[in-house]
């Protein structure tokens, strides 16, 4: 019987509801922005303490390196944040690399507390947005980020505030039915030089396709 229990655990373990998808992968270095191609004002991003520091005017760090071939379809992400008052940020996915501009194509999931924008962190920008605020300034949290087919949902802090179904949204599909983004890579917004965000972890789990 001393044997039999592990066993037995590490089956439950195994077969219950635990993804058994990729392990989590770390984006981010730490050190430095290596696989990070950024847009516009590459001095908006920068590193401090071993985390990443925005700050400056508009800018987007883009993923660019060799973790799925920076092209995701279906994903967890986990993503460790602390704004300061006032800040505005971005985390962005199926999107894709521009030299200038806000990215055109993918989605924008809002870092935001404190700034004037009412759409709060959370918020699926424009197609599911929150007003509420449920995590503070200068205190970290942790977006946990699914996406899954035509299924997205985000928590804060373990508290789910999105959820977003896009098959049944017509501002997503085109004329023929069919997604206009179904893919891409994930960027990061530095929103204008009055917001302060860090970024400590930025961490991907590939899901089945």
């Amino acid at each position: 019987m001393k044997q039999v229990f592990p066993l037995l655990f590490l089956f439950f373990f195994c077969t219950s509801g635990f993804s058994q998808e990729g392990p989590w992968i770390e984006l981010f270095s730490g050190k430095d922005l290596t696989h990070w191609k950024i847009s516009e004002n590459p001095t908006s991003f920068s590193i401090e303490n071993q985390l990443l520091k925005v700050a400056g005017p508009r800018a987007h760090a883009f993923y660019a390196g060799p973790v799925g071939g920076a092209d995701f379809k279906n994903f967890e992400l986990l993503v460790e944040v602390k704004t300061m008052p006032k800040a505005n940020s971005g985390i962005f996915f199926h999107t894709s690399y521009q030299e200038s501009g806000w990215p055109e194509k993918g989605y924008e999931i809002q870092v935001n507390q404190s700034h004037t924008d009412w759409r709060k962190s959370g918020s699926l920008y424009s197609f599911q947005d929150v007003k509420e605020v449920v995590v503070s300034d200068e205190e970290w949290y942790t977006y946990h980020v699914k996406v899954n087919g035509d299924q997205i949902s985000v928590a804060l802090n373990g508290k789910v505030v999105m959820e977003y179904d896009e098959s049944d949204d017509a501002k997503r599909t085109s004329p023929l039915g069919l997604k206009r983004f179904d893919r891409g890579t994930i960027a990061l917004q530095a929103h204008d030089p009055e917001s302060v965000i860090y970024y400590r972890s930025v961490k991907i789990k590939l899901l089945e396709e």
